[in-house]
């Protein structure tokens, strides 16, 4: 039994289609919840029409959902279905092919948000195990409301429906979103990628970048080489950082074609003025929370991912009751503060590692010196590496990056693979001092004369970051935060400078 399955094959070309429509459902959504204002809400009417024009509605939905009460909590059942024209024509069944619940509780610390992986073995009502995709398949998206809610024991109000084309649309009219891309995805269907066949071709390098249409969405729909629950958390925080990037501004004065976008390429139960407003209200109040990822917990047994009824129940806990990152966002802690004060370590105790970490400084500065010829900045390595990784200089690289005012920064990336599929932690630097991934950290630590910012996912560090006069930089932790706290930050001050 493993975490973890690799894919034989890269994705034919039309599956995956449902990733790039949720996502576009799910950053319109974000992006309206986070520009609700006063002056929004006079409108909320106008908007209710164009929704109402442009979108189709789910037949027989209303008595599969719960009731929402006014102003109470909701949750959000999030379909993308991989229906292609050649679907439609043959009359082909259509599976779901991403579910994701979004979770809008301002009573809690966070907005949470789960995907659960297709291949998820679970009692469909009336016909028995089966993946829960087969629910779409069999019943489309009334089925696939009762399976969830029968699999996790909660209410579902609303569930929004979405198809492929309106992603490269929404990406490109919210002026495309920022990604630290963990690194380099490619396949161009010559052996040993592609082998030959008809799949998808990609080519988007490592570091942190701009994506547009294409590019985002070849990759938030990449399969080749990963398993069924990286590529959820892959889509999951995409969704974090475009929700954090989209302005006020940007969405409000562009709020009518953003609806249309989402309107057309959607089917949900979300209608009238009434529902809408509510929602509106509710997405306001949650946007200005963080967003929790809550992964799911599941093992790959064959054809399956299988999870247990104990772990299951933890991980709709997490979810129902998202919880805001630890320590005063943006703060120093006094703690923090009190371990600089602290007499200085002798370098033996410096050297001490957490286990599941060892020393080995050379292969990373060699590779810091090839990069640090090109970079034109000062460039730092880690000298220690987690037990089982390995550098990758083929996807490690030096690079130009362009903020949003076509400014040209200088960046580099270095990539290391864990022994864990799809698994990949790296060094980012850049002489951008404000690329919004470093926006608003969770706590400030000071640590062996420097000050690190921490960026944290519920409990789990995703990023460590510091900063010079010349430049900034962080390490990320792998797509499934698989690198414990401890072992973040012990690559974090495992750092040096090259010279």
């Amino acid at each position: 039994m493993t975490t973890f399955q690799p894919e034989d094959a890269p994705p034919r070309l039309g599956r995956g289609l449902l990733k790039r429509a949720l996502l576009a459902a799910l950053v319109v959504v974000c992006a309206t919840a986070a520009t609700v204002s006063t002056a929004a809400l006079l409108e909320v009417k106008g908007a209710a029409q164009i929704f109402d024009n442009e979108s189709v509605p789910i037949p027989g939905i209303k008595g599969a959902l719960d009731d929402v009460d006014p102003g109470g909590p909701q949750t959000i059942l999030l379909l993308g279905s991989d229906r292609r024209f050649a679907d439609i024509k043959e009359k082909n069944p259509v599976r779901s092919d991403t579910i994701i619940l979004a979770r809008l509780d301002p009573s809690k610390g966070a907005t949470a948000v789960m995907s659960l992986p297709r291949d998820l073995k679970v009692d469909i009502p009336g016909h028995g195990s089966d993946k829960i995709n087969a629910a779409y398949a069999i019943g489309g998206p009334k089925l696939t409301v009762r399976t969830v809610r029968n699999l996790l024991g909660i209410p579902i109000h609303h569930v929004v429906n979405v198809n492929f084309g309106g992603f490269r649309r929404a990406v490109n009219r919210l002026g495309c979103v920022f990604t630290d891309v963990d690194r380099r995805y490619f396949n161009d269907n010559n052996p040993p990628y592609g082998g030959g066949g008809n799949y998808a071709t990609i080519d988007v390098k490592s570091g942190y970048q701009r994506l547009c249409g294409q590019d985002a969405l070849d990759f938030v729909r990449y399969r080749h080489f990963d398993s069924d629950l990286v590529r959820a958390a892959r889509q999951q925080d995409f969704l974090r950082q475009a929700k954090e990037q989209i302005g006020v501004s940007r969405v409000l004065g562009d709020r009518k074609e953003l609806l249309r976008i989402f309107a057309r390429y959607t089917q949900t139960d979300i209608r009238g003025t009434a529902a809408i407003l509510r929602l509106l209200k509710l997405a306001a109040e949650s946007a200005q929370k963080p967003v929790q990822e809550v992964k799911f917990p599941g093992e790959i047994t064959g054809d399956f991912v299988e999870v247990s009824p104990e772990r299951l129940r933890r991980a709709v806990d997490r979810f129902m009751n998202a919880k805001a990152s630890p320590g005063a966002r943006g703060k120093e802690k006094k703690e923090a503060v009190k371990e600089a004060r602290k007499p200085k370590r002798s370098k033996k105790a410096r050297a001490t590692l957490p286990s599941g970490m060892h020393l080995d400084p050379r292969p990373a500065e060699d590779l810091a010196v090839r990069l640090g010829l090109k970079a034109g900045f000062p460039v730092y390595f880690p000298k220690a590496i987690i037990d089982g990784s390995g550098l990758l200089p083929d996807h490690s690289r030096t690079y130009d990056i362009f903020d949003r005012g076509r400014h040209r920064y200088r960046a580099y990336r270095i990539v290391v693979k864990t022994d864990e599929v799809g698994q990949y932690y790296g060094l980012q630097g850049t002489t951008w001092k404000a690329p919004p991934i470093l926006d608003n950290p969770s706590e400030r630590r000071r640590m062996g004369g420097r000050t690190y910012e921490l960026f944290f996912d519920g409990d789990r560090l995703r990023a460590v970051a510091w900063r010079t006069p010349k430049a900034v930089y962080w390490i990320s932790n792998t797509l499934l935060q698989t690198i414990s706290n401890r072992r973040m930050l012990a690559l974090a001050r495992s750092v040096s400078r090259v010279g």
